[in-house]
């Protein structure tokens, strides 16, 4: 079932908010003890949808009334518990609602609950939760990705018909390759982060799940815009430009050539010669700087997580672990809250902060992020949209890469230099292929220029029509 589609049957009363709720409590109730999608299903489920039942009687419904939607354990919800998935976290009540989630209740969304993620969107597998793997749908011997894995699996798995996560560096493009779902990045600073656990916060950006770019489109419409309280977001219509439709695709293929599973490059070239033969224009272009992506940012998210996740010490909230002085309060406290991802992050960030290396590696690091944004610059001078796969390879196995972390980070090769740029992107699913034996689902990514987010939803279309 589509968002539209339930849409049209609660508006012709052909079932009700509560029913559709009640469905998908007892789905999560049945199946999520094989999956962990989710940390906690909130225990006012069906009170909200009533109140949604009640709107559409009234003829006061929109696009998201009574549609269940679930929400990363890193967006704040007024009287509810967030956690990042970190024991630091530990018994934490959020005072407020997170901007998203203000225009989630506007909207009389049904909010269902908390979903699972990789500790502080530190991960590419949803592995590094303080509460327990998360699992693919698909096959639950691999992993949803990561960190926003416990969204992905949910609307895969159909426990909802949408959910909300973070992407830092890939972290919604990600799973939602890996689960077989459409995963959106918007704009940075379309969408506030009001209310979001920051990790790294010049790449943090609040995006969606669900099963069709069309989806995708009314998720966005509903949590986008302005918010005063946030001071990177954005004016509405900040960047104004000329309505068109999408017709020039760019391919990057030399950054394809090596790294990338033979069945996953089969698959993007097929999708490719298909969306040529419907009529695009295809386009080879050069991104010269985006061989050092992965090394940018790898400095700069850890500066940042370093800085933010300071605030985490057992004084002011969550975990507090007692010792002889406030110091050995801080390291008790911290020691015992992080896991090893966590802190691995920390010290690197630290570490690129000090006095003698911040010249030597931060200060550079920003400097090329700076011409990773001139490559999408002038490559958008030329095409509409920029096309690559969203993963190198389909779901990995669960541990195959835990004791690797170099190749984790490897994961996110293609959706790092997106958050690097602010650029808005989307995975649309591409089909599946055979790898080690499992039939698995690919992602098929789409970037397009700032605030071009109707390109990436007209050619998603278009990559679904295909498919068909």
């Amino acid at each position: 079932m589509t968002i539209q589609g339930a849409r049209a049957s609660m508006d012709k009363g052909e079932f009700s908010a509560e029913e559709l709720a009640r469905v998908c409590l007892e789905r999560i109730e049945k199946e999520d003890k094989n999956i962990n999608a989710f940390l906690e299903v909130f225990d006012d489920v069906i009170e909200q949808a009533k109140k949604a039942d009640e709107m559409i009687r009234e003829g006061a419904q929109k696009a998201l009334t009574g549609i269940p939607i679930a929400l990363k354990d890193n967006i704040l919800i007024k009287g509810k518990r967030a956690g990042a998935a970190s024991r630091i976290l530990e018994g934490y009540i959020a005072s407020y609602d997170a901007y998203v989630v203000e225009r989630l209740k506007e909207q009389g969304a049904v909010l269902v609950g908390r979903t699972n993620m990789d500790e502080f969107a530190m991960g590419s597998s949803t592995e590094n939760s303080a509460f327990g793997v998360t699992k693919n749908p698909h096959d639950t011997s691999r992993v949803p990705g990561g960190s926003s894995g416990g969204s992905a699996a949910a609307v895969a798995a159909g426990f909802v018909l949408g959910a909300l996560g973070s992407d830092t560096g890939g972290s919604i493009r990600q799973p939602a390759a890996f689960c077989g779902v459409v995963g959106m990045k918007p704009t940075y600073g379309t969408v506030s982060r009001s209310g979001l656990i920051a990790m790294g916060s010049s790449l943090d950006q609040i995006g969606s799940f669900a099963k069709t770019s069309e989806e995708a489109r009314i998720l966005f419409d509903a949590i986008k815009g302005h918010d005063p309280k946030d001071s990177t977001s954005l004016p509405d219509n900040f960047f104004e430009g000329q309505k068109k439709n999408p017709h020039v695709i760019g391919v990057p293929r030399h950054l394809i050539k090596e790294g990338v599973d033979e069945s996953v490059l089969s698959n993007f070239n097929q999708m490719v010669d298909s969306l040529e033969a419907e009529g695009y224009e295809i386009q080879n272009i050069e991104l010269p700087n985006f061989k050092y992506a992965l090394g940018v940012y790898y400095i700069i998210m850890p500066a940042e997580a370093s800085t933010n996740l300071a605030r985490f010490d057992g004084v002011r909230y969550g975990l507090s672990v007692n010792g002889k002085d406030i110091r050995e309060v801080y390291e008790k406290t911290r020691r015992d809250g992080f896991g090893p991802e966590v802190r691995r992050r920390i010290l690197l960030g630290t570490f690129v902060l000090s006095s003698g290396y911040v010249d030597a590696y931060y200060r550079k690091a920003t400097a090329v992020r700076e011409l990773i944004r001139e490559d999408f610059r002038n490559a958008f001078e030329k095409v509409d949209v920029i096309v690559t796969p969203t993963t190198p390879t389909p779901a990995f196995k669960i541990g195959e890469k835990s004791a690797d972390p170099l190749s984790m980070y490897a994961a996110d090769i293609f959706t790092v230099p997106v958050n690097l740029a602010g650029n808005p992107a989307i995975s649309v699913p591409s089909g599946f292929v055979k790898y080690e034996g499992s039939n698995l689902p690919v992602g098929f990514q789409l970037i397009a220029p700032h605030s071009r987010e109707e390109f990436l939803f007209a050619v998603g279309k278009d990559v679904e029509d295909v498919k068909k």
